[in-house]
């Protein structure tokens, strides 16, 4: 199913800095959020359904602590692709893998790249055998995170005020 893509017509700075607080933490409350953008409880209520409506907040969500549940191998796998005709299965198989938890289609010498998070290396060899069985796959290349520097999940957008 393809997401609509709705643009943003009004984000104004004091939308900006409720978009941070929830960025921050999407449990924090519209009356801590208000202390903090100088705004009345009913005012960021109203500011956040209205981002809610555009399109702009798609959901609220927990981010899980991978180490401290036992997933503390990231990486990335670039994925190339004997021909399009294997997309779409592709896409099926990869989208039912419970340690691969990103995947974007790009442009260039990979079709595919894929975040995977596991236990260890030798499950991440399991989760690389498990790619390369895919029909149409005719190519990888793992790259293994040492260290995450930078994790923003959503970018802010320019306020427009």
């Amino acid at each position: 199913m393809k997401k609509k893509i709705r643009s943003v017509k009004i984000v104004d700075r004091t939308d900006i800095q409720i978009l941070t607080c929830l960025q921050e933490n999407a449990r924090m409350n519209a009356s801590s959020i208000a202390e903090r953008v100088n705004l009345s409880t009913s005012a960021v209520i109203e500011r956040m359904r209205k981002m809610e409506n555009s399109g702009c907040i798609e959901r609220y969500t927990a981010i899980f602590s991978e180490a401290v549940m036992g997933r503390d191998v990231s990486a990335f796998i670039s994925v190339g692709m004997e021909h399009p005709k294997y997309v779409e299965g592709f896409v099926r198989t990869i989208n039912g893998h419970k340690d691969i938890i990103q995947c974007y289609y790009m442009a260039g010498d990979f079709d595919f790249l894929l975040h995977v998070v596991t236990a260890s290396t030798s499950t991440l060899t399991g989760v690389l055998e498990d790619i390369k069985r895919i029909p149409g796959v005719s190519k990888t290349r793992t790259h293994l995170v040492l260290r995450t520097d930078k994790n923003v999940l959503s970018p802010l957008p320019e306020a427009t005020k």
